[in-house]
């Protein structure tokens, strides 16, 4: 059924390249694909506004099309026009021969002249079947009414259809017009696919699945976002397809969204206001809500209690928020998000944890991109321009917080990208990494890990990037008991340090000057990791040895042996690769180096097919002191436990096994019980380990998956310390299995409320 006819033009405006189409006198608002009311005020639009490349047809909601759709929607104004400059369908085109035709022209003039542009494909087909209707009717006739049938057909018809078929609509649209329906828009639906969007969004959305496309996976998100994964026959690479819930509301819902927000553009919120994000959040929350309220009684409308709470949610995260970068931040499971210049022309891309490197179907716009640049760099402190065109910072939204990355000219020759790096909400832990579907180490290396952190040991963390290394020690940290004092010191706020704090850890957070942004108001990282040793006895974490600092921080790994931890992460692929960037890349003299003494290696593994990457601890080395320049030719470097990919499990080495680490009889001579009792020691790793691996199998278990997350697990650090100190103060000693077992009745007594 066709639309209504229009009763006012349309309204429209060419801005930069894309040409804006409000249409007017639709019975309801859809795009080109589905009306043809629409589509013919497009195409009208189009033949005014040539130098047009893209379409955008607004209302509730905007449909914009693709350079490749706008141009199928061009061709058929040319078309018009070509018809009407060649004065097919004028009444002296058939001469003498146009009474005998009279009601066959008549129909065929006004065929193209009322529906080509609303509805090209049918004006098409029903040519097409005239011509075998005309030929048939010319065969059954004499004279001068054959001659005029041919004519009609040669003169009008031929031409008019020739410069259809010469159309990129109509050559894309022949597989489908077998059987073809005049009137039916399906065949349109299958050529135009418009980004779609909400008028108060700036980021644009695509509804279609590309052919071929098959489900795989769906799961839901907070607030009612949907997410479907879908692989697409011949790519390697999935889909990811979110549905937000501003795509699922109604006409007034919409116009209550579009009025609120237009209101609330013109608060200008202050700098400072940018420096504290969650009071800002709330600020915006408080004052939609009322605006929503306001607006919907104005209205007429009645809200449920739901209705203004989702409709507060989606006000506050495209106004204080950062709009659809929010609902991909609040996914679990995506680790990295990647939005690449030039902003407007390619989609989204994360990086799903089961799934790996997906395309979404966000397609952000540069007004996207430029408000978000801004917010960072308030938030930051920290300038972006092309004196400065990079930042780093951190972001911290509902359900995420992320490390962003943002380059833009001079660096970026096509302006803006960005790279978000999401962390959990609460820090990793030693059974979440344990668990089967991470198997990033097995309990062996936790109950190793667990011990070298509880007895104050120097580590350094190395690995490629997207290894794990900030993930692995954030979960270090949380073996870190929470009498002692941590210090951190970051150039870039990737450690959880409010989450430690409500966890009931004494935490200090140094932010030094990123070696990359050079911020001169900003102190160095050497600096800030010395003024760290004026703070008083504590832990010592630094986020990550990039530069200058590494001389400060073996510095600091001197002065806090057998003192307090002292752990850091850097990117190294190897012990060997890891001392050649201290010592020839950052200038340290190798004999500082021996104050590390503990190696761990992270990598990203691949699968035989190249397909699927999964990450894995792969060695964990001590540095012992005897060497004099190279610890890999003097013997310097001792595995302790090594990665077997054919069995794809971290395994003892013999050094380990004997008891002939140096480091951890280092350890046991210092402690009065163990000296000299290297299998105390050793009963005391596994006995952690076997902690660890207990909370990740009742959680597996017990469907509660809970019982692996930070505050558990820090509540169960803290018992199996307190049942060690009653042991030793009635034994003398730790009996591994004593101790487990009173450590196991608490554990059942737990878990039960």
């Amino acid at each position: 059924m066709a639309d209504a006819v229009p009763e006012a033009p349309p309204r429209y405006e060419l801005k930069d390249t894309t040409l804006r189409v409000r249409p007017a006198g639709l019975l309801y608002e859809s795009g080109v694909e589905d009306s043809d009311a629409c589509m013919a005020q497009v195409v009208d639009a189009l033949a005014k506004n040539k130098s047009a490349q893209s379409v955008a047809v607004v209302g509730t909601r905007e449909y914009e099309y693709s350079l490749e759709e706008t141009q199928m929607l061009k061709d058929v104004a040319r078309a018009l026009e070509e018809i009407i400059r060649g004065a097919y369908l004028s009444v002296h085109t058939l001469g003498e021969y146009r009474d005998y035709v009279a009601d066959d022209f008549a129909y065929v003039q006004a065929l193209v002249m009322t529906k080509l542009l609303g509805d090209p494909l049918g004006v098409y087909v029903d040519l097409k079947r005239r011509t075998r209707h005309i030929n048939v009717r010319a065969r059954s006739v004499e004279g001068k009414r054959t001659e005029a049938y041919n004519s009609l057909m040669n003169n009008v018809i031929v031409p008019v259809l020739q410069i259809l078929e010469n159309t990129s609509l109509v050559r894309n649209a022949k597989p489908f017009l077998t059987g073809y329906k005049i009137g039916d828009r399906s065949a349109y639906r299958q050529l135009f696919h418009p980004t779609v969007r909400p008028v108060f969004m700036q980021t644009r959305y695509q509804t279609e699945m590309p052919e071929g496309a098959e489900i795989v996976d769906r799961y839901a998100l907070r607030d009612g976002v949907e997410v479907e994964i879908y692989r697409v026959r011949g790519s390697v690479r999935y889909v990811y397809h979110a549905i937000p819930p501003e795509f699922r509301l109604s006409e007034d819902q919409y116009t209550i969204l579009d009025a609120a927000r237009r209101y609330m553009i013109e608060h200008k919120p202050r700098e400072i206001e940018f420096a504290d994000p969650e009071r800002m959040r709330e600020i915006f929350a408080n004052i939609g809500r009322d605006l929503v309220t306001d607006i919907a009684n104005q209205m007429g409308l009645s809200l449920t209690r739901d209705e203004t709470e989702r409709l507060t949610s989606i006000l506050t995260r495209y106004t204080a928020g950062l709009g659809v970068l929010e609902i991909l931040l609040s996914d679990e499971k995506i680790q990295d998000v990647y939005i690449n210049s030039p902003i407007g022309q390619n989609p989204i891309y994360v990086f799903h944890q089961d799934y790996q490197e997906c395309v979404t179907n966000f397609i952000p716009t540069q007004e996207d991109a430029e408000s978000w640049a801004t917010r960072f760099r308030l938030v930051s402190g920290r300038p972006l321009d092309e004196a400065n065109p990079v930042l780093d910072t951190e972001v911290v939204v509902p359900g995420g917080r992320a490390r962003v990355a943002i380059v833009t000219r001079t660096l970026s020759p096509q302006g803006l990208g960005f790279s978000l790096r999401r962390h959990r909400d609460d820090p990793w832990t030693y059974p979440l990494f344990i668990h089967p579907k991470t198997r990033y180490f097995n309990e062996l290396f936790a109950g190793l890990m667990s011990f070298i952190v509880d007895y104050s040991r120097t580590f350094l963390i190395a690995g490629t990037r997207s290894s794990g290394k900030t993930s692995l020690l954030n979960a270090s940290l949380l073996e870190v008991m929470r009498k002692y004092r941590i210090v951190t010191v970051e150039d870039t706020l990737e450690i959880p340090v409010n989450r430690l704090r409500a966890l009931g850890y004494n935490v200090e957070s140094l932010k030094s000057r990123s070696v990359i942004t050079q911020v001169e108001t900003e102190l160095p990282a050497d600096e800030a990791i010395r003024t760290s040793l004026r703070l008083g006895d504590s832990v010592l974490i630094i986020g990550e040895v990039r530069s200058l600092e590494a001389k400060a921080l073996y510095e600091a790994m001197r002065i806090g042996a057998l003192a307090n931890t002292v752990a850091g992460t850097i990117h190294g692929d190897s012990p060997y690769g890891v001392f050649d960037r201290v010592v020839n890349d950052l200038g340290v003299p190798p004999t500082s180096f021996k104050a590390t003494d503990l190696i761990i290696i992270c990598n990203m593994m691949k699968s035989a097919d190249g397909i699927h990457r999964f990450r894995r601890v792969t060695s964990v080395t001590e540095v012992r002191k005897h060497w004099k320049n190279d610890p890999q030719e003097e013997g310097g470097f001792v595995p302790l436990l090594q990665y077997s990919s054919k069995e794809d499990i971290l395994k003892p080495t013999d050094t380990l096994l004997n008891g002939e680490s140096f480091i951890l009889n280092e350890v046991a001579s210092s402690v009065r019980e163990w000296s000299g009792n290297w299998q105390d020691v050793w009963e005391n790793i596994l006995l952690r380990g076997r902690i660890k691996k207990a909370i990740t199998e009742y959680a597996i278990a017990s469907g509660k998956p809970d019982f692996m997350e930070a505050p558990f697990v820090v509540e169960s650090n803290d018992i199996f310390h307190l049942v060690s100190e009653q042991l030793r103060a009635e034994t003398g000693s730790i009996p591994a299995e004593r101790a487990y077992n009173a450590w196991y009745d608490w554990f059942k007594a737990r878990v039960k409320y």
